[in-house]
């Protein structure tokens, strides 16, 4: 039986949230905070349905959590990303003061959790994170592969009918 306070388990939580952005045709990436051993906030990518750029899983996270704690701080949470957070995200996650990041899969093309620039760790900040990677790897991975073959499988079809 698995662990219920387990890394592994608040990740296919996070899963779960992705799984709701893939319904929706969203990219597939979710987020769960968690505080005491308890889910707080959850969320999932609204880009497309909010036409907004700041509908990332993370900041939407965040917002739930931060009402739900009552301060913008969240400094006794943990954050369970499928995907290595962006600048924007990252910059989110260091000013709520999140002291600990868990992600799933690493993004070499815009991840700033130490793929492209690593935010989350810079001394020169007056917040560190402690950043577990590759937490469920193998299915965060594959749900955006999956995602992005379709989205160009769809592409090439539409694109050989003009």
């Amino acid at each position: 039986m698995e662990d219920r306070f387990s890394d592994e388990y608040f990740m296919k939580e996070a899963l779960k949230q992705a799984k709701k952005a893939l319904a929706i045709n969203e990219t597939p990436i979710g987020c769960v905070i968690v505080r005491d051993n308890k889910i707080i906030a959850r969320g999932y990518n609204r880009r497309k349905v909010e036409h907004c750029t700041l509908g990332h899983a993370e900041i939407k996270a965040i917002k739930k959590a931060s009402r739900t704690v009552g301060d913008w701080r969240l400094d006794d949470c943990t954050i369970y990303i499928t995907l290595e957070p962006c600048q924007m995200c990252a910059g989110a996650i260091v000013q709520a003061r999140i002291p600990r990041v868990v992600i799933g899969a690493m993004n070499p093309k815009a991840g700033c959790a130490g793929s492209v620039v690593n935010l989350l760790e810079n001394p020169d900040f007056n917040h560190q994170c402690e950043v577990t990677r590759g937490v469920l790897q193998d299915e965060c991975s594959s749900i955006l592969t999956d995602f992005f073959s379709e989205l160009r499988r769809l592409l090439k079809a539409n694109s050989d009918f003009d």
